[in-house]
């Protein structure tokens, strides 16, 4: 199991190696899976804490993500979130999560969510659900035994 995270001012995202006395190692998911650390001061955000906002409750980011990936087969996006207009985005997102408030999501949070999504396919992770639910413990083994629970009870 794996936490990933998101960090303000950096591009990507980055999985969770290690955690030190005043920092965290972290390794980007990219091609160059080079690490790094992330300290106090860098704003970290793991993406099973964030949630989209939508004109009912917010939705959980995995969520959303489980829609793009039904959207695209859970494969690549067949087009290029970066070049298309903002009009072009808006309405694919329509398709995503119809009720999403266009007041409160920016573009700008639209294109973060489809890179995001990309970079989560080409690594290989497209079981968001399992990866990027929120635990109720501090510690990636605590995700893995409420996964577990929660496997045993979408069994019965």
């Amino acid at each position: 199991m794996e936490t990933i995270l998101s960090i303000a001012g950096k591009s990507g995202l980055y999985k969770l190696v290690s955690r030190g006395k005043s920092n965290l190692i972290v390794e980007s998911l990219d091609e160059t899976h080079r690490r790094l650390p992330a300290f106090a001061t860098d704003r970290v955000t793991s993406l099973s804490d964030i949630a989209m906002y939508t004109d009912a409750d917010d939705v959980p980011l995995w969520q959303v993500l489980e829609n793009v990936g039904k959207q695209e087969n859970l494969q690549l996006l067949s087009f290029n979130y970066r070049k298309v207009s903002a009009a072009e985005r808006r309405e694919y997102f329509s398709k995503v999560l119809p009720n999403w408030d266009q007041n409160r999501v920016h573009d700008s949070d639209i294109k973060k969510l489809l890179q995001w999504y990309d970079i989560l396919v080409k690594n290989g992770i497209t079981d968001f659900k399992k990866v990027l639910i929120p635990t109720n413990g501090t510690n990636i083994a605590d995700r893995e035994n409420e996964t577990e629970v929660q496997s045993d009870k979408d069994k019965k």
